[in-house]
């Protein structure tokens, strides 16, 4: 995996956090950002075709994968997903990026729709996997979904109760995660399974109720407020998800986006679960390297 590129570590403006990576290619500079339980290592199968065209920087978030794991504060703030952009913001300036494109999937989604609200000047393009906004998901919030998503309340509640539950069997609760999101779709190589299993620490178990907390809490009160005085996105922004995926059962990214989104460039529902960049490789490429290169 990652046949070609670096891995790094860059210290943030938040001495408790280092942020670790791979980087690759040459070119413009274009962010990859993962989702929930997974790290850098989801996008191998697309990462060294992106880096034939762009210098690609995939990183693990705040939190996750061997990035640092701050305990979180009693507001949660350092684990918002305007502090977690951050992150990423300094990252790229790092490596000499003072705009860049930007993908994300999942809670990678959420931490680059809050850096293109927060850092337009930085954030040249953004394409978005399989979700639709967080404060969309907190007002519509459909039966169906909060069944299947249970985790998004369950994380959320107060330290310590799901860190002690979860972290009693972690190679049980990253497996059956995975295997909830496949839809029949498989796709996960096991060398990356291991890996997200490897990473899945108490350590990181906390760092993600963090995630959920704030995304509770500060995020969607940061969302609201923009949401309500008008805010959107205002770079080109391109919409994907599995076609197989809760995206498609519960929710209808089509009407949604527009509401968030001032200049979407594209809709697009991939063959896919949870996981297109690993469950539809192809189709996401192209999906991607159209986007970007345009």
């Amino acid at each position: 995996m990652y046949e070609g590129f670096e891995r790094f570590e860059v210290q943030t403006s938040d001495p408790e956090v280092r942020i670790t990576g791979r980087r690759g290619g040459k070119g413009p500079g274009l962010l990859l950002l993962h989702g929930n339980p997974l790290t850098h290592v989801t996008w191998h199968k697309i990462a060294p075709r992106l880096a034939e065209r762009y210098t690609v920087v995939a990183t693990d978030l705040r939190g996750y994968g061997d990035s640092s794991k701050p305990r979180g504060k009693p507001d949660h703030s350092n684990y918002t997903f305007r502090r977690m952009g951050l992150d990423q913001v300094e990252v790229m300036a790092h490596f000499g990026f003072k705009e860049f494109f930007l993908v994300g999937h999942d809670r990678g989604a959420r931490t680059a729709f809050r850096m293109a609200l927060d850092h337009p000047g930085q954030v040249r393009k953004f394409a978005s996997i399989d979700i639709v906004p967080t404060h969309h998901v907190w007002t519509a919030f459909p039966r169906g979904w909060a069944l299947h998503s249970y985790h998004w309340m369950f994380m959320a509640q107060p330290y310590d109760f799901p860190e002690r539950l979860l972290s009693s069997n972690l190679e049980y609760y990253m497996k059956k995660k995975l295997e909830k999101h496949m839809h029949g779709q498989g796709g996960l190589e096991p060398e990356a399974v291991a890996e997200y299993i490897r990473c899945c620490t108490p350590e990181q178990i906390h760092g993600v109720c963090e995630d959920y907390r704030a995304a509770a809490t500060l995020d969607f009160e940061q969302d609201t407020k923009d949401f309500e005085a008008g805010n959107k996105v205002r770079c080109p922004t391109l919409v994907l998800w599995g076609a197989k995926s809760h995206v498609e059962q519960y929710f209808k990214p089509r009407e949604v986006w527009p509401q968030y989104a001032a200049n979407i460039a594209g809709f697009e529902a991939l063959p896919a679960g949870h996981y297109p960049q690993e469950q539809a490789p192809e189709e996401t490429y192209r999906a991607l390297a159209a986007f970007l290169r345009d």
